[in-house]
């Protein structure tokens, strides 16, 4: 039996996931003859506040056991629409709306969701295709070089390695205050490094001046921090970098400034006066006072981190004008920035940004932290509109990593196509090509301890100071992080690495997850294991911009495919030992099968234990 509807199906939906603005798209359904509607039934379409348009369907074919409705929509509004199905039978209405994530079922329960986006929308080239590599800068290489103008109040470590500070003070405030010397030397003296590795793009965590060593604290955004080095080494390490085919992006922290800082500087440790100082002070006005001076809005109420009024004229002006903050690091050789806290910068600030990056140059990048699904993400009561156009180029992907992390420790394997699924029909394609993908970031626990080890959700930060896997954690931790690794290489998006996750290094949630890079004690094999994907991943045109299509599933393998001018097919065993699979299960789907990389012969393919085969062959399933 035929569904009734299927999302993911171009027999019923003629173009598959996002529509581009101005794009036609035919909606199908297939009813039982049994089912016998009283009139033509009609397609519901509308937009958060407008009314419903109501689409007559007509009946265009007649098939073995079911009648064939369609509609032409045209998507002339760049917007999240939704969508079900309406129809009476014997005077009763029926609806078909939505159950298992992409099928349609009589009197089903949700809405389908059709997100529309403007036919304007590009994002930048040079990440398609690539490999990202994340920094936090003061734990990933220190040059040893000496470094002026660096304040007295910090604590320069010289224990590459320990563990960073995490206890509070007296007044329960941990002050971050420990530096162990990362800095821009250090990152371009592993250019060659990271180039080995595959890494086409770098994603620093924040470099401007700030007195916390997370630097998520801005004291000038103007300048380096000088324990990083000065604005020159920056624009040097870019440089050096494209030698390299890499770029490098920055972390852009706009909606809130340190307390300790030029333009609130609560301490006195600047000048000139800050908005706490003075009512009079320049910065006076991008900040939000409840009870001038010492009651003002902050950042999820931490007092060290005022808010910014990101709309106020003069400071919007200050970080996207033609002399701004943003223009000033583009000109310098940074390729684009990721927004930290994304959900709390407004649209139209983010509108604003995205004006002045791309008025700099379009091929220029910007990534929104966003920890669901940005495509209808509502934060403070507001409909975010990221990804139509106008806002962000995409988004890190949150989503992808929960279903990888899910799935590579024993998930239903339906539970990962359908989440990836989701995500890559609700967003559109040209964000898709460039989504952040990851296993770890500097806000989460290392995915090798998440895979190996003990939960730490509800473990104490003492518990987590010194808690290392032990041999055989590491072990799984490690086989786990593989399987995991692959599918984060081969999905829809560009791969991104967090520091030291290719060496096996350990950490727990913040600071622990921050921990130096182990050189001189790197797990070798593993580095190995992600030059290997990088090279597969450089070897396969299709991983560009590709579509994916799930092509098998068992208790230990998933496969899918990724189209191109040749397809590539990828079978990933999250098990222990080799699994084997006949040619004749997938060669329903594909013409011209060839083995890429690993074990394959004209009767079967062999996925070795938490690795990957990759075959290639040309999908008639399209």
């Amino acid at each position: 039996m035929k569904p009734l509807y299927d999302s993911w199906d171009l027999k019923y939906k003629s173009i598959f996931g996002a529509l581009k603005q101005y794009e036609t798209c035919r909606f199908s359904i297939r009813l039982p003859k049994d089912v016998v509607p009283d009139f033509p039934p009609v397609l519901v379409l509308f937009r958060t506040g407008f009314k419903e348009r109501f689409l007559p369907m007509k009946r265009i074919a007649e098939e073995d056991d079911c009648m064939v409705y369609s509609t032409d929509y045209e998507a002339r509004y760049s917007d999240v629409h939704y969508y079900y199905f309406s129809f009476t039978c014997g005077g009763v209405r029926r609806y078909i709306k939505k159950v298992n994530c992409h099928e349609g079922s009589i009197d089903g329960g949700d809405m389908f969701q059709l997100t529309v986006y403007s036919r304007e929308y590009e994002t930048p080239d040079f990440l398609k295709g690539g490999v990202m590599y994340q920094i936090f800068p003061d734990r990933f290489c220190k040059s040893g070089k000496e470094h002026d103008n660096v304040p007295s109040d910090r604590v320069l470590r010289g224990d590459w390695g320990g563990t960073p500070f995490y206890k509070p003070d007296r007044n329960g405030h941990v002050w971050n205050n420990d530096y162990f010397g990362g800095d821009f030397e250090g990152i371009r003296s592993k250019l060659p490094y990271l180039s080995e590795l595959g890494v086409t793009c770098i994603y620093l965590n924040p470099i401007f001046e700030s007195h916390e060593n997370h630097r998520y604290n801005t004291a000038d955004y103007m300048k380096a921090d000088p324990l990083l080095g000065t604005n020159e080494e920056f624009a040097g390490l870019c440089t050096e970098a494209r030698k390299y085919g890499i770029s490098v992006i920055l972390d852009g922290v706009f909606s809130h400034t340190g307390a300790d800082s030029i333009y609130f500087n609560k301490f006195n440790r600047y000048p000139g006066p800050g908005a706490y100082n003075s009512t009079e002070s320049p910065y006076y006005d991008w900040y939000t006072f409840i009870n001038y001076p010492d009651n003002y809005e902050a950042w999820w109420g931490i007092d060290t981190l005022p808010n910014v009024s990101e709309n106020n004229a003069d400071y919007t002006e200050f970080i996207c004008g033609d002399e701004g903050v943003l223009h000033y690091w583009l000109s310098l050789g940074a390729a684009g920035f990721r927004l930290d806290v994304a959900d709390e910068l407004p649209d139209q600030f983010l509108i604003n940004l995205r004006k002045s990056v791309k008025k700099f140059d379009k091929d220029k990048v910007i990534i929104g932290e966003v920890w669901e699904d940005a495509s209808n993400k509502e934060s403070y009561g507001i409909k975010r509109r990221y990804l139509l156009g106008n806002q962000l180029d995409s988004v890190m992907n949150y989503p992808f990593r929960e279903a990888i992390i899910n799935y590579v420790r024993g998930g239903n394997p339906d539970d990962f196509e359908n989440s990836v699924m989701t995500i890559i029909e609700n967003y559109p394609k040209p964000s898709i090509d460039v989504l952040m993908n990851f296993v770890s970031t500097h806000d989460i626990e290392r995915a090798i301890n998440r895979l190996g080890g003990e939960s730490c959700d509800d473990k104490s930060k003492d518990w987590m100071a010194e808690r290392y896997l032990t041999p055989d954690e590491y072990s799984r931790g490690k086989n786990l992080l593989k399987t995991a690794m692959a599918l984060q290489f081969f999905l829809p998006g560009v791969p991104s690495i967090y520091y030291g996750d290719e060496a096996g290094l350990q950490g727990y949630k913040d600071p622990f997850n921050r921990r130096c890079y182990p050189w001189g004690s790197e797990d070798t094999e593993l580095i190995g294991y992600v030059r290997l994907l990088s090279e597969t991943r450089k070897s396969l045109p299709a991983l560009k911009s590709g579509r994916i299509y799930f092509i098998y599933k068992d208790q230990n393998v998933i496969g899918f495919t990724r189209t191109g001018d040749v397809d590539a097919i990828f079978f990933v065993n999250r098990s222990g030992g080799d699994v084997c699979i006949g040619i004749d299960e997938i060669s329903q789907y594909f013409d011209d099968i060839r083995c890429v990389r690993g074990e394959a012969d004209c009767h079967t393919v062999k996925i070795p234990p938490y690795g990957f085969t990759v075959m290639s062959g040309i999908f008639i399933g399209k």
